[in-house]
């Protein structure tokens, strides 16, 4: 007679009284995984088209009603989905039906490390319920949710990433531009100029030709593209002018006025500032260098100890700013005391550290400007701009 004694796996705990439900979005179809009291272990899969609200809350009762039919009571629904296309309506729509509703982070959860490891739907959505499970009973570093921001939050970032988005395209045209005269031997062309349209006509080939005629037409036609970006740049640098107005006269959001009065930081690297990071409130310094991506990531195990670089893992816009923002502090606050940091750090350790340095310069000064922002400790050495 043989005897297995391996260890029995502990099984779910499914007695926090609520009905536990992820949920897989796609663009054709919403994947519902629940675990209700009363089925032990099971977990029941059900699906609705995408988009169909009505039918989702219409079976998260079916469910509610069920669990009453078993326990003679009705438990509480707990749902979560992942971070991703669909934003947060469905989330702040679940709040409003009073549903208990969570949004995780998909790249905090835990997965299996093997190389060709099992991905589907419903593999998922029961990792979610689990994921969701733990969280509850409050076992830490389990998972990330989101902090979903309010509707004015969220709409308030527009103004900021469209100026993004437009510039890009900017660059694009004007490259774009260049690169046709370039291959006709027509090197000092500057598409940005007010007088662009009447050089063109002027311009000649590096072989004494008139530009042709379909080559021109073709970057006229770029021309007006890029006038058109132009004009609704300024259309969107107004409202952001207006915006950080608004906001800095606002006793409840002076942050942008504070930001602006100090040297090197303008209209736009204040409205970032301020619309992707510095409205929301954090407990401690490593919770801002979180979210912005510049927190350290050690990689420590036995006698291997080295450093692998900031995270990346928070807010790319906020980082990328706050990288542009070190070096232009710099420049603007030489002698203030991050600036001494930074120089006499390149002195000790050599100036093929300074894309090194800067990082962390960025987020000692996203640090700075956090508490400056929001108790009032100014900068040290830090020069305010002349009234």
């Amino acid at each position: 007679m043989s005897f297995d004694h391996r260890p029995t796996q502990t099984a779910i705990r499914t007695d926090l009284g609520a009905i536990f439900i992820s949920m897989e979005l796609s663009r054709s179809t919403w994947l519902i995984t629940s675990l209700s009291p009363g089925t032990g272990e099971k977990m029941s899969k059900h699906a609705t088209p995408a988009g169909d609200i009505a039918g989702l809350l219409m079976r998260f009762a079916q469910l509610q009603e069920k669990a009453q039919a078993r326990t003679g009571q009705v438990p509480p629904i707990i749902a979560i989905q992942e971070a991703g296309l669909d934003g947060f309506w469905i989330h702040r729509v679940l709040l409003s039906e009073g549903i208990e509703s969570y949004v995780v982070d998909p790249a905090s959860i835990a997965t299996s490390r093997r190389r060709r490891r099992a991905k589907t739907d419903k593999i998922d959505g029961e990792a979610l319920v689990r994921t969701l499970l733990a969280y509850k009973r409050g076992e830490p570093r389990v998972c990330a949710m989101v902090k979903a921001p309010t509707p004015e939050e969220e709409d308030q970032r527009r103004v900021s990433r469209e100026r993004q988005t437009l510039t890009a395209e900017r660059v694009q045209h004007v490259n774009r531009i260049k690169g046709l005269l370039f291959a006709q031997g027509i090197r000092d062309y500057e598409p940005m100029r007010r007088d662009r349209r009447q050089r063109l006509d002027a311009l000649t080939t590096g072989d004494g030709r008139p530009l042709p005629p379909h080559l021109k037409t073709q970057i006229r036609r770029e021309l007006d593209r890029l006038e058109l970006l132009l004009e609704q740049i300024r259309t969107v640098e107004a409202e952001r002018d207006a915006l950080l107005e608004r906001a800095r006269t606002a006793e409840a959001a002076p942050a942008p006025g504070l930001l602006l009065g100090l040297k090197g930081i303008g209209a736009d690297i204040a409205g970032i500032l301020w619309a992707e990071g510095l409205f929301r409130p954090f407990a401690n310094r490593r919770q801002v260098a979180a979210y912005a991506g510049l927190a350290p990531t050690p990689w420590k195990s036995g006698s291997i100890d080295r450093e692998q670089g900031v995270s990346k893992a928070g807010n790319p816009r906020l980082r990328t700013i706050m990288i542009q923002l070190a070096w232009l502090w710099l420049r603007h606050q030489p002698h203030s005391a991050l600036s001494q940091w930074f120089k006499d750090r390149v002195r000790a350790s050599g100036s093929r550290q300074r894309k090194t340095t800067i990082v962390a310069l960025a987020r000692k000064l996203l640090v700075a400007l956090w508490k400056y922002v929001t108790t009032g400790v100014v900068i040290e050495g830090a020069k305010m701009k002349a009234a």
